[in-house]
């Protein structure tokens, strides 16, 4: 390793510190049109301004956003870190390649007579870059792989259903990266997505695991970590728990717990799951669920794990709530 990496990780890792903060979060930083979340960052947006104070809070060492909208010369990502560093907790090393939401075909997917819309791009999307991913880290960036171009029919075992248009549907719906975080300790990759949920269409439900189980044919010579939205509840909604169990072949479930649970009365009457787990909060049925997940290698070593789900009276609630309706999740993980 040369002498700038070693300078790099002195300053991004704190003295004595044993053990690296891996976080997930969908932060709710989106917006509806291309440049608004930019603009929203710029003026001190208070959602904005939430998500920011969460994540300083939590002090990840490295955190995947999803439903981050991306743009081509990373300004808002850029912005966002610059806020975080304003916030205490700076960030400076970043990842956000283009990613397959709302990234247009010229094809009617769909197969509704009008091309070009949503539900026409590689991955549902309002424009290009729509709730996408990015990364945030105190570690340097060693590489990055970038599986978001593959092709669906060209996944070994693939449940795609029959389509015109196999030839250029990607398996992503949103993005597949293999970061390399550099730590004291070698490499940690991250592989990091978010799987379209298993619902409103029949295809996506074949899409969402096989997105999730991509990874099993793709892992690393090295520790690594699958971390995002896999959009499965192991209990409850739509998702299949075949695909989780799947994944938890080649790794380990922290089950990180939130301090707190809403009553699980109303839409969350009849659900079947642990609340302290759910990493969702929806009002309507199904309820909550969970679907963020951090999954290290079963060689890793977990020495803790939350889910960031204050009780009302926490001063960090408000922030919290407005942010957005899902909880960052984290892992630690043992560095020696």
């Amino acid at each position: 390793m040369d002498l700038r990496a070693l300078a790099l990780i002195a300053l991004a890792t704190p003295a004595g510190a044993d053990t690296l903060r891996l976080a997930t979060w969908d932060s709710g930083l989106s917006r509806n049109g291309p440049g608004l979340l930019l603009h929203d960052i710029a003026r001190d947006d208070p959602q904005v301004l939430a998500a920011a104070r969460v994540i300083a809070h939590a002090a990840p060492d490295a955190i995947l956003l999803t439903g981050f909208d991306w743009d081509l010369d990373h300004r808002a990502l850029t912005a966002f870190a610059d806020l975080l560093e304003a916030q205490g907790h700076p960030m400076p090393h970043h990842h956000a390649s283009q990613p397959n939401r709302g990234l247009q075909t010229g094809l009617d997917l769909d197969g509704d007579g009008r091309p070009g819309r949503p539900r026409d791009a590689q991955g549902y999307g309002d424009f290009t870059g729509q709730k996408g991913l990015a990364l945030l880290s105190r570690l340097p960036i060693a590489g990055v792989t970038d599986h978001t171009a593959t092709l669906w029919r060209d996944l070994p075992g693939n449940r795609m259903p029959e389509s015109p248009h196999a030839d250029i549907q990607r398996l992503s719906s949103s993005a597949h990266w293999d970061v390399a975080l550099t730590t004291p300790d070698g490499p940690l990759h991250l592989l990091a997505f978010a799987a379209t949920p298993p619902a409103f269409e029949p295809r996506n439900a074949a899409r969402n695991r096989d997105e999730a189980t991509f990874w099993l044919q793709n892992l690393p010579d090295a520790p690594f970590a699958i971390i995002g939205n896999l959009n499965i509840d192991p209990q409850d909604g739509d998702g299949d728990p075949a695909t989780l169990q799947a994944l938890l072949t080649v790794t380990q479930d922290p089950q990180p717990r939130g301090a707190f649970q809403p009553p699980q009365t109303g839409p969350n009457a009849n659900q079947n799951g642990d609340p302290a787990l759910d990493t969702a909060e929806y009002d309507r049925a199904p309820g909550n669920l969970r679907l963020d997940y951090i999954l290290p290698a079963t060689a890793l070593r977990v020495t803790d794990a939350g889910v960031l789900w204050p009780a009302t009276d926490d001063p960090l609630a408000d922030s919290v709530a407005l942010a957005s309706h899902r909880k960052l999740v984290w892992v630690d993980l043992d560095l020696e």
